[in-house]
């Protein structure tokens, strides 16, 4: 399986792949406790061998099972294509229509080394966010995707493809937020969105969007975390961000996302006074655990009474606290993937101690005046749920939308576009505008683009229709050579239901209602999105969100602006109405205004009680 055409030639069974087993060379992903039952392993292994004729059960049965054991799951590491993974030219894949062969890119493009967490499991971000469950699932995938025609559609069950007519049920894979939708593109995907919470965090709780000499303290280098070093610098304040694992800080540094590594707790907090006291922009990565960079921050505060964090956060991975997503600061990087494999319950109480210790610190801090929040990876609410005091802090995000772009070219698009529709709104939203803006000139001079030539872009709906409709003529005009995806990650507006997140500020009862988000996916469908994707747990876990996202090509036809005009509308109308009848006065505006630019719109107003009383009144009578 060295070729394109290898690998979308179906299972290699005659004869089957030699098994090189693990490839060193990579990160891997921590060792999953499912803690099966016998009978849980026979099913797990019938599963896993019902992708092979019998013939192969003989010689696959042992090596999946032992897998199995000492992994935690059955990655098939046999089936593990030889060739480079990463995004190759859209007209190389063997296919019967660019619309498959946009996707067969986006798929290798989140398993390139460069961009996935632990390639080789399949896991593009988020410790578990998964493309595929197995290498089985990757390569049928990709012959399908060869095979189809504009006539077919390829249902995918949990990282399972049902084929192109539907066959069988298939257990589950967790897709993340972009990881199951093929649209993840490295770090740089939240970086736009980290640097504009860092912006609006300043401009609300310091009073002003200018950070120099301001520091901002958080945690997380591996997957999206990666961003925040980034996000930090560009947004002009100093940034610390603490990481327990060596490899994600050395790659991140290497990578040039970060400016700085220390393991000295001494010298990273002499870096921080230096950097402060200069107002010099710096990223600084601690080699260490988060909490002991909290505790000593608060223990300096107690000490001198300088307060030496303005902004804090956390970006470990709390959707999965127990199985590698959050590291408890009683043990070693090395001693807690040993524990977390041999005593669960004991690293899951001391998981839980850590938390409370980290919130004990963060909270001594806010007591001074600094502004901590949860960047919706649900920390406050495992802390909440480890028994920490949390009530004080808010949750606070911003909305993002990854656009693939043909860089260069269509960064002065985007920018131009923006520019233009800025020019005539109100100063509230021009900021919006002036801040995008900021990030399309600055993205380029930072260097952030790992796999395909990919954008993150955050607009509002004018401006994403506008800019898709403005790369889309581009293509037809050959001043942009090749078709451009744009995709949308499921944390926005419209596509996610969440009410620990996206849908906490809804406060009419609905917020754990998952309407919204399936609404997103079968409007998108429907109008035209080359795929769409739902899920469930992205960012926070199973059981507690519904997220959908969608991929568009743009070829330069008329057709794609058709459908990009028709989607993309929706794709943010749909929320925007949902938060206006929940009470959202933002919402309500835009909306209305949005009515008057679309006269086929029709959305049903809320009238706001006005008068408290009348509840009471009634009530009482």
């Amino acid at each position: 399986m060295s070729t394109l055409k290898d690998i979308c030639s179906g299972l290699p069974l005659d004869p089957l792949p030699p098994n090189r087993g693990r490839d060193t060379s990579v990160p891997h992903a921590p060792i999953r406790t499912p803690n099966l039952t016998a009978e849980e392993e026979r099913l797990a292994l019938r599963n896993a061998l019902r992708y092979f004729p019998p013939s192969h059960h003989e010689t696959l049965a042992p090596e999946f099972a032992q897998e199995l054991r000492q992994y935690g799951h059955i990655y098939m590491y046999r089936f593990c294509p030889t060739l480079r993974m990463r995004a190759y030219p859209i007209d190389q894949y063997p296919c019967r229509t660019r619309q498959a062969a946009s996707l067969m890119l986006m798929i290798m493009n989140n398993l390139d080394p460069a961009v996935a967490q632990f390639p080789q499991e399949l896991v593009t971000y988020g410790g578990n966010g998964q493309v595929f469950s197995n290498w089985a699932q990757f390569l049928l995938v990709m012959h399908y995707l060869s095979q189809m025609t504009e006539e077919q559609t390829l249902v995918m069950y949990s990282g399972h493809p049902m084929g192109l007519r539907i066959f069988s049920p298939c257990i589950s894979v967790y897709g993340q937020m972009t990881a199951g939708s093929y649209c993840y593109i490295g770090p740089q995907g939240i970086v736009h969105g980290t640097m504009l919470t860092v912006l609006n965090a300043g401009r609300r709780y310091l009073g002003s969007g200018d950070l120099r000499g301001r520091v901002f303290v958080t945690s997380g280098l591996g997957g999206m975390s990666g961003a925040q070093a980034k996000a930090a610098v560009i947004a002009g304040c100093v940034g610390v961000i603490a990481e327990v694992d060596e490899a994600p800080l050395r790659k991140r540094h290497d990578q040039g996302w970060l400016m700085e590594v220390t393991s000295s707790m001494e010298h990273c907090i002499k870096r921080i006074r230096e950097a402060k006291n200069s107002k010099t922009a710096l990223s600084l990565g601690y080699h260490g655990n988060v909490v002991d960079l909290w505790e000593r921050l608060a223990l300096e505060y107690e000490r001198t009474g300088e307060l030496l964090v303005d902004l804090g956060s956390d970006q470990t991975s709390l959707h999965n606290p127990y199985n590698g997503g959050y590291y408890p600061v009683q043990l070693s990087f090395r001693q807690a993937n040993q524990l977390m494999s041999t005593d669960s319950n004991r690293f899951c109480g001391m998981v839980q101690e850590s938390l409370r210790r980290h919130i004990k610190a963060i909270n001594k801090l806010s007591d001074a005046g600094m502004f901590f929040w949860d960047y919706g990876n649900a920390f406050l609410l495992e802390a909440k749920r480890a028994g920490a005091d949390v009530d004080k802090f808010d949750i606070f995000l911003s909305l993002e939308s990854n656009i693939n772009l043909d860089l260069a070219v269509t960064d002065d698009i985007a920018a131009a576009v923006l520019e233009e529709i800025g020019a005539s709104v109100s100063d509230r939203i021009r900021q919006q505008y002036n801040d995008n803006i900021r990030w399309i000139r600055e993205a380029g001079k930072h260097k952030m683009v790992v796999g395909s030539q990919a954008r993150i872009l955050y607009s509002d709906q004018k401006g994403r229709v506008c800019i898709a409709l403005a790369i889309n003529k581009a293509i037809a005009e050959g001043r942009v050579s090749a078709p451009v995806v744009i995709s949308r990650d499921h944390h926005d507006v419209s596509g996610t239901d969440s009410p620990f997140r996206e849908t906490s500020n809804v406060y009419d009862g609905s917020a754990f209602c998952a309407d919204m988000a399936v609404q997103n996916f079968v409007g998108d469908a429907f109008r035209g999105a080359t795929w769409v994707s739902l899920h469930n747990g992205g960012g926070v876990g199973w059981g507690e969100v519904i997220n959908g996202g969608f991929g568009l090509l743009l070829d330069g036809s008329a057709e794609a602006a058709k459908r990009a005009n028709i989607m993309l509308n929706w794709d943010v109308s749909n929320g925007v109405a949902r938060r206006c009848w929940s009470g959202n006065s933002n919402a309500y505006e835009t909306i209305q205004r949005t009515m008057e630019e679309h006269r086929l719109l029709r959305v049903t107003m809320p009238f706001p009680v006005q008068d408290d009383q009348v509840l009471d009144r009634a009530l009482q009578g």
